[in-house]
């Protein structure tokens, strides 16, 4: 009874969260309650199931990426680069991947909001419609984002899981790792926007250059970089590590922001920072645990050994077209979440290396959202912004430039996982 009523409340939650979107913060603290008044898991099952590492990594990254946005250096590097192309089209999948390089450090959402202001100026200037360009910047922004662990949620989270440091996105057992696996998948998939764009493709008019107002959030950026790298290579460091420099830069961030702005109101400052995320990430983690308690996530890894057998390249496939077309509609982060130990189930079974899974999952979950308008967060704030511009999204509109951009990055990503881990 208890592993049904489990699978119940996961459900309706899910479905919730996807009718219901712009309340999901709320809806998944409304299941948690309801877990522990029903006795499924108890507060300290509730608590250790926490992963804090993750939650430190968010909040840290929050601040050090609002600072960094205000210095205004993201906007400057947006306009240099335009301003050297040559035609609208190659300029618009500059802007796209600029969007998409931005996003390997900094939260999704806030790069787009940050790089809009400069789509929009350019889509008058160049007289386009700036709706593929935004959805070009939405989709480039979530493929990026799985590149390293301070990239996106999705990241965090399976770094934290598989026990991966930052630098095991980049070299992994020897092996280039998963931030490789993507570029690949970039470069794909700019060669798909540019086909997408290519009726767009006029003469580039001159663009005026963004000023930056400093220099010194650009390099504390660097320096957390390079600390997280060097950190990578000491052992015996807690679990936490990563999460702690990133909010001792957060606050040095915070520190110079106060500063450089001479402002005093720092409720103003905090109350723009999107503090319900990470609060919702602690939910999802309870939210799952309750699965795992009732021996579900263990049923689901039997269903898929069944199916598959021992193959890998079977269960490789499962795991990465079911994450792309789920995460197409309902929200990545609970998915991963409770994939995580099914696929870890499904590699002792097998006996291959855990990585091919691992990625496989992170790839099909974080990029399978580019499909639909709803699929990611960073597209809903896109289209939001291109409506009050006085330009309506349809569905089928954001879907041709997603799906063929999506079975792209997609297939050469996982293509570079299988082939270097399998």
């Amino acid at each position: 009874m208890e592993k049904f009523t489990a699978i119940g409340i996961f459900a309706l939650t899910y479905i919730l969260i996807i009718l219901f979107y712009h309340k999901k913060f709320l809806i998944v603290w409304l299941a948690v309650a309801a877990l522990l008044l029903l006795g499924i898991e108890s507060p300290k099952q509730a608590f250790d199931a926490i992963n804090w590492n993750v939650i430190l990594l968010y909040y840290g990254m929050l601040f050090v990426g609002e600072v960094f946005l205000y210095s205004k250096m993201p906007d400057h590097l947006a306009t240099l680069f335009a301003s050297k192309t040559k035609s609208t089209a190659i300029a618009m999948v500059v802007i796209c991947c600029f969007t998409g390089a931005l996003s390997i450090l900094l939260e999704n959402v806030a790069v787009v909001l940050l790089v809009a202001p400069i789509a929009i100026s350019i889509s008058k200037k160049c007289n386009i419609n700036p709706v593929p360009l935004f959805i070009g910047m939405a989709v480039s922004s979530n493929l990026q984002g799985t590149a390293t662990l301070i990239g996106d949620p999705p990241s965090m989270l399976l770094g934290s899981f598989a026990g991966l440091n930052f630098n095991d996105f980049f070299v992994l057992d020897g092996k280039p790792g998963i931030f490789f696996a993507v570029q690949i998948g970039a470069v794909v998939s700019a060669a798909v926007l540019y086909w997408l764009f290519r009726k767009y493709n006029k003469p580039m008019p001159s663009i005026e250059l963004e000023h930056y107002l400093s220099r010194v959030p650009t390099i504390l950026v660097i320096l957390l970089i390079l600390c997280l790298i060097m950190s990578s290579f000491i052992p015996n460091l807690p679990d936490y590590t990563a999460g702690l420099l990133c909010c001792i830069f957060g606050t040095i961030c915070f520190v110079w922001y106060l500063w450089h702005s001479k402002k005093t109101d720092v409720l103003q400052f905090v109350n723009t920072l999107d503090w319900q995320t990470g609060l919702f990430l602690i939910g999802i983690f309870i939210l799952v645990q309750s699965l795992s308690v009732s021996g579900v996530i263990g049923d689901m890894a039997q269903m898929i050994i069944r199916i598959t057998g021992k193959n890998a390249f079977a269960a490789f496939m499962i795991i990465l077209w079911s994450a792309v077309f789920l995460s197409a509609f309902v929200d990545n982060v609970p998915f991963l979440v409770a994939m995580l130990p099914v696929t870890k189930l499904l590699t002792e079974h097998i006996g291959t290396s855990p990585y091919v899974f691992y990625f496989a999952l992170l790839i099909g979950a974080s990029i399978g959202g580019n499909i639909t308008p709803i699929g990611a967060s960073a597209n809903i704030v896109a289209m939001g912004i291109v409506k009050k511009h006085g330009h309506h999204v349809k569905f089928m509109q954001f879907v041709k430039i997603g799906l063929p951009f999506t079975i792209a990055a997609v297939t050469a990503s996982a293509a570079f996982v299988w082939f270097v881990f399998k």
